[in-house]
């Protein structure tokens, strides 16, 4: 551990006892929910631990959401090199992989957009053996979590009012938004709430905002409660280790550093492990549960043996974008956003651009915005591949009114990983161009990769090899995604605007032939975009299922009094954004534990 003689180590903190009925690790999207829901009942106490700090207040504007990135707010992982498959024209070709470190985890870096995934995905869950989880059993929690300010949606079956998180669509629609959606419906597909009964269509996107500005996790449940007297919020405290007594198998406590020093928390009922995707299956294995062989080879004593920990990694990977040039001023470009009126609009009411999903920005105060992208609309579509009979496309877009150069490259080329050679040959001849973009996402990909510890010090980032794209499959339906994107230019919507596909060969596929499906997989390859839709390294599943971490019930299997809370527990990701999933599962928890100990 660093710095290991500097610390010492003591039992409780100044504010803090050293007994809790339950402790959560982690105050992201689905631990900051459990923390509200268990202190709902008086005379549990419960201490809620983050490893960051609180949010700030840029980060509540959403067009600031990619300055956030490779800050002290984010863990700043990495993948691994991927030998060819992935990443390959991004900085050391390695994908960037954004986790949020404070209050609100990644739902206070993300880019806000609220979608649940397909009723298939649940009943699948279901049908592999998690009783309690197909799209019946999760519709009420989402619902219960949601004050949608739709009226047309608030209050229907499908989407709630009045609940802690605000859902609504941006404030500020461009031309290209609009012909987005006429684009969809010229290629049959009608424009709809992808949320509700039916989820292929076109739709102007949803997102986790009120009144113009981010709705975290942590604003929507932490703050509004954060006075009760039975929780307690400890910032700026990273665990390093769940107390498990090897004899009993029975989980008690948990070690963390905070401000140099190391302390332990003891647990009465359970820990309960909400750190996300890529920590929670780290701190697993940090503290003894995982693959026996490869905690051995790491000196770390398994608790229990072989749990596959860390396995079953996998992500919606996109292709960084789809360009077309248009000949109207329609894009967001840095210059129709940096001016004086544009900050007051959004400041008085937060109907400008600057209140667009998805946005990527740059801000050192207000006389210096530097604005790029907006996701306007989404839309999800079938390919050859899926069943044309049913409901459950396998392609997803995010339609974005503008391209990587609108900010001239000071911000969203950075938080992609653009190598600077890219940059200045595939970029640069554009860079004052009106444009909109792309991204074709792969919903259901059957690429599998993993998480690993890289040594047994908890301060040390792990292994993050996802493995994208090395199942064919995702790579044939990324490409037939790429042509549906070109479709949808073709449609009368866009060519009133003179809209063209950007054409110039990408950096190290100029070998191949444009237009053809070798040349589509290259370009994939060369510029692959993580979504942070990342799943299944605590694999959720019944007890006959060899990949499962925990059951059904989110207990982690062999371990007494230790629930696992997140995206990690995913069987298979939804077909969509997971921020809304993740925020679900953390309702879903708070059940299961009241059901266990909670006696009237």
């Amino acid at each position: 551990m660093k710095n290991k003689k500097a610390l010492g180590v003591q039992k409780n903190i100044n504010g803090l006892r050293t007994e809790y009925d339950f402790i959560i690790i982690g105050a992201g999207s689905a631990g900051a929910v459990i923390a509200n829901r268990l202190t709902e009942i008086e005379e549990w106490k419960v201490l809620l631990l983050e490893a960051g700090g609180d949010e700030n207040l840029w980060g509540q504007v959403p067009a600031a959401a990619a300055d956030i990135q490779l800050t002290e707010r984010d863990w700043q992982y990495q993948t691994e090199e991927m030998r060819g498959q992935a990443c390959l024209g991004l900085e050391n070709q390695r994908c960037l992989w954004p986790r949020g470190k404070m209050m609100g985890g990644t739902s206070s870096i993300n880019y806000m957009l609220y979608v649940r995934g397909n009723r298939r995905d649940y009943d699948q869950w279901a049908q592999l053996g998690n009783y309690g989880w197909s799209y019946d059993d999760v519709l009420p929690y989402f619902v219960k979590s949601e004050d949608n300010q739709n009226p047309y949606l608030a209050g229907t079956k499908y989407h709630g009012k009045g609940g802690y998180l605000t859902v609504s669509e941006a404030g500020y629609q461009s031309p290209l938004g609009g012909a987005f959606i006429q684009g969809g419906k010229e290629m049959g597909y009608e424009n709809r709430d992808g949320n509700g009964e039916y989820q292929t269509g076109f739709m102007f996107a949803q997102g986790t905002i009120r009144k113009g500005h981010r709705c975290s996790s942590s604003k929507a449940f932490i703050r509004p409660i954060r006075k009760r007297k039975n929780l307690h919020i400890s910032m700026h405290s990273h665990v390093t280790k769940i107390l498990i007594d090897p004899k009993t198998k029975q989980a008690y406590g948990v070690q963390f550093q905070k401000r140099d020093r190391i302390y332990h928390i003891f647990a009465r009922k359970e820990v309960i492990l909400s750190a996300g995707d890529t920590a929670s299956p780290h701190l697993l294995m940090l503290s003894g549960i995982g693959p026996a062989p490869h905690l051995q080879e790491k000196g770390i004593y398994p608790i229990h043996a072989n749990l596959p920990v860390g396995q079953n990694l996998h992500d919606h990977v996109a292709l960084g974008e789809v360009i077309f040039l248009i000949d109207q001023p329609y894009s967001l470009k840095e210059e129709r956003v940096r001016n004086v009126q544009t900050i007051l609009n959004y400041t008085a009411w937060g109907g400008t651009p600057l209140s667009m999903l998805g946005v990527t920005t740059s801000m050192k105060d207000f006389q210096t915005i530097r604005k790029s992208l907006g996701v306007e609309g989404l839309a999800w579509l079938k390919t050859k591949y899926a069943d044309a009979n049913d409901d459950w496309p396998d392609v997803q877009f995010h339609f974005i009114g503008s391209c990587v150069t609108a900010d001239r490259g000071r911000s969203v080329r950075y938080s992609h990983g653009v190598s600077d050679s890219v940059w200045e040959e595939y970029y640069l001849p554009i860079i004052d161009r009106d444009c909109w973009s792309v991204m074709p996402v792969t919903l259901r990909p059957r690429s599998r990769g993993y998480i690993r510890l890289n040594t047994a010090d908890p301060f040390d980032k792990p292994i993050i090899n996802p493995n994208y794209y090395s199942d064919p499959y995702d790579l044939a339906v990324t490409i037939e995604g790429i042509k549906l994107a070109l479709q949808l230019s073709q449609t009368s919507a866009f060519k009133k605007m003179n809209s063209k596909f950007y054409d110039k060969p990408f950096p190290g596929c100029q070998g191949y032939l444009m237009g053809t499906d070798d040349y589509w997989a290259c370009w994939v390859r060369s510029y692959s975009v993580t979504l942070a839709h990342t799943a299944g390294t605590c694999q959720m599943g019944p007890d006959n299922d060899p990949m499962a971490v925990v059951d059904p019930l989110l207990r982690v299997r062999g371990i007494r009094n230790l629930r696992v809370a997140d995206t990690s527990i995913m069987p298979l990701v939804p077909s969509g954004n997971t921020n809304a999933a993740a925020i679900m599962i953390g309702e879903k928890a708070s059940d299961l534990i009241k059901d266990t100990w909670y006696t009237k």
